[in-house]
């Protein structure tokens, strides 16, 4: 009488197959992580493109590696940039970063560089 049981058990409960039910939430995490992780990536990298194809003589640019210059000539697939004055470097276009120079506090950096108290008082007031 068992031996009749066990194989009526198998069919009731499916027999172990994946089925549908599976597959829907596969396909909802799917589409969850187009729309928050791939779709958002690809508009950067859209953005970071037409910026790189737009630079032009005088822009501001920082690259991967942290630098950060003024574009002084643009070629086909380089950039000659000047890191300081008189200072040129030849860098790939791909490792433009950014357009816009980078400042984290000015009026501090050149009060502390000019070692002006004044200065640093006011760069202390603004900041309020």
């Amino acid at each position: 009488m068992l031996d009749v049981q066990f194989p009526l058990m198998l069919a009731q409960t499916g027999g172990g197959g994946l089925g549908g039910s599976f597959l829907v939430p596969m396909v909802a995490v799917l589409a969850i992580m187009y729309f928050v992780v791939f779709r958002p990536q690809q508009n950067e990298a859209k953005k970071l493109q037409a910026t790189i194809s737009s630079l032009k003589k005088g822009d501001d640019v920082v690259t991967s590696g942290g630098l950060i210059g003024r574009v002084f000539s643009v070629a086909e697939k380089t950039l000659t940039l000047e890191i300081a004055s008189g200072v040129k470097i030849r860098v790939l276009k791909s490792a433009v970063a950014a357009r816009g120079s980078v400042s984290d506090e000015p009026a501090k950096a050149l009060a502390v560089v000019e070692g002006d108290a004044k200065k640093i008082d006011e760069a202390k007031k603004e900041e309020k």
